[in-house]
């Protein structure tokens, strides 16, 4: 027998060859007498020519259907220069068939395998290894699997191992909720899918592993949304004896690697670093877009001079009052700056006040707003200066709550930039975001947070702070954000058992707790564990970017829905009363008719 050649694979170098291939019939035609026949599979799509010369194989060409899976032997052909698809990789050659063996016949599918496919979602996820035969759903499992083959290249490179840590875990509920497994043998016992492998790698560093890494499935039961699945991947790094410094630039390198196998685009050799503080300085979010301007000017001591009661309490109790001036936005109409504000109230902000600069020169008749009126002369010009504004432009403040006011500009900044065309689809920016806050206040609970997670380790200058002034102190944390959206982050991390002892009371961890949840961490900690840290990088979102996909879900092969089910399987789903009683469980009434 023939070997297979791969749809996809024809060109002109196979010319008078004779040849096998496999697949889907995805078209049909007939076209005065010959049969031609497109047939498909995940390498691509070539031409089958059926002629009336072969009765037998042109009777069973004119019986198939979309969909019918098939084996065709022939000679490849050049096309005549008029027939040539130019679209298609091999659209100057076509096969002869001189046989054709159906292999399986298809059922009409319930939606067009195809990418201009318009059924819902809902359907397709249903029907998914339908769905994956479309062109666009092979080209992004594939994309997944060059990313994934570049990262263990890069990382075997770089000497790191390939460790696989438990799936079966304990149960450390911080933040997210775990998934639950009961335990047969333990009754009333449980094990915790991990929600990502952090212990266990930094074990592994103690165990002198020096460096891990592991495409990781992990796990969290969270409410979800288009970015978000409850099992998802991650690229998940860990090295000992190693600097902050050091970590980024082996992540550098990575990303490196990923970009050009998967998409063919080159990053820098060095990425951009900025502090937590300017981010929220200058953008409002630690996740800034920096492919555009739009940059916040933060006028609260300003404001400390003006009557206008907006502003200037929020200047006088320790609030914020920021302006972002947008050049030519002076164009914008009132429904959209009504747009603007409607917007800017899902963050919590109560207004959108806003100037329109119409001639500088002439202040304050040169100005357009409600407020201006409330604002002495030195102040607006104070005002004009302090963000450069011109002519035709427009400022938007906000000011309140520190948070509120860096949440709805932050998050409005981005908005402008796309309703105005500021940002360029192929311009592809990355910058590390450094020295985030070691700590953040649960006003609710009236205690400190982590604001990663409680074994990063605090900057080296700022330990002396830790009972002092917590709040003030910096984490060797770092994340990395590419045009606006995280991919990734992580930490150097606490390798001193005395320094995670401080660590877990200013976070209000008892001893007793520690212990239950992280004791065999604490113990390992005591027998010489290396300075360490590693990061981990969320492989399904830099997918769907990178596949310019609307949701993470289009580059998973069977991912689940917004509300954690699989339409496919039809899961999660009731198990028998002998599953429950042998597991020791019995369930609540209002549990199963709420479900």
């Amino acid at each position: 027998m023939l070997p297979r050649t791969h749809c996809g694979d024809f060109r002109v170098m196979h010319i008078d060859q004779t040849v096998r291939l496999c697949g889907w019939v995805d078209t049909a035609r007939d076209h005065g007498g010959v049969v031609f026949l497109d047939v498909r599979d995940r390498s691509g799509l070539v031409q089958v020519v059926v002629h009336p010369d072969t009765p037998e194989v042109h009777k069973l060409a004119h019986s198939l259907r979309q969909q019918d899976v098939i084996e065709v032997q022939g000679t490849v052909l050049a096309r005549s220069e008029d027939t040539v698809n130019e679209k298609l990789s091999t659209g100057a050659v076509e096969v002869k068939a001189s046989e054709i063996h159906v292999l399986n016949r298809s059922e009409t599918p319930p939606f067009p395998i195809e990418d201009d496919c318009h059924t819902g979602e809902q359907h397709r996820l249903e029907f998914r290894y339908l769905d994956l035969r479309r062109p666009k759903m092979q080209r992004n499992l594939q994309l997944r699997h060059r990313v994934v083959h570049a990262a263990r290249q890069y990382l075997d490179q770089q000497g790191f191992l390939e460790i696989e840590t438990p799936i079966l875990n304990k149960s450390t509920p911080e933040g997210a909720r775990d998934y639950l497994v009961p335990s047969r043998i333990y009754p009333g016992s449980f094990f915790a899918l991990p929600q990502s492998p952090q212990l266990f790698k930094q074990l592994l560093m103690v165990a002198g592993m020096d460096r891990y890494y592991q495409i990781a499935r992990c796990f969290r039961d969270e409410d979800l949304r288009a970015d978000r699945q409850p099992e998802f991947t991650q690229v998940d790094l860990e090295m000992s004896f190693v600097s902050q410094d050091e970590v980024m630039s082996i992540a550098e390198g990575l990303l490196r690697a990923m970009f050009d196998a998967g998409v063919g685009i080159h990053l820098p050799e060095v990425f951009p670093r900025m502090s937590y503080a300017e981010a929220m300085a200058r953008y409002g979010l630690d996740r800034p877009d920096i492919r555009f301007g739009l940059e916040h000017v933060d006028i609260t001591d300003l404001m400390k001079q003006v009557e206008f009661k907006v502003f200037r309490e929020p200047a006088d109790t320790g609030g914020l009052v920021k302006v972002m001036r947008v050049p030519g936005g002076g164009r914008l109409t009132r429904k959209q700056i009504d747009d603007y504000t409607s917007y800017v109230s899902v963050y919590g902000a109560k207004g959108l006040a806003w100037i329109k600069v119409n001639d500088r020169s002439r202040l304050p008749e040169g100005l357009q707003s409600p407020i201006v009126k409330f604002l002495p002369g030195q102040v607006l010009e104070a005002l004009l200066e302090a963000c450069d504004a011109g002519n035709g432009d427009i400022l938007f403040f906000g000011a309140g709550d520190v948070k509120v006011v860096n949440d709805a500009l932050g998050h409005l900044r981005v908005r402008i930039a796309h309703d105005l065309g500021l940002v360029a689809d192929d311009d592809h920016r990355f910058v590390w975001i450094v020295d985030f806050p070691m700590f953040s206040w649960n006003a609710d609970e009236k205690r400190l947070e982590a604001l990663h997670h409680p074994f990063t380790s605090p900057h080296p200058d700022d330990l002396e702070l830790l009972e002092s002034d917590p709040l003030a102190m910096r984490s060797q944390a770092y994340d990395l954000v590419w045009n606006g959206t995280e991919i990734g982050g992580g930490s150097i991390r606490i390798h001193q058992p005395d320094v995670q002892a401080r660590i877990f009371r200013a976070l209000n961890i008892g001893d007793d707790e520690a212990r239950e949840k992280f004791g065999f961490l604490l113990d390992a900690l005591k027998y010489g564990a290396p300075p360490h840290g590693g990061l981990a990088f969320g492989l399904d979102r830099i997918l769907a970017l990178m596949a310019g996909a609307e949701s993470i879900r289009d580059v998973i092969a069977f991912p689940k829905t917004q509300k954690a089910a699989d339409l496919m399987c039809d899961s999660p789903s009731p198990v028998a009363e002998e599953q429950l009683r042998e597991l020791g469980l019995r369930l609540r009434k209002n549990m199963i008719s709420s479900g």
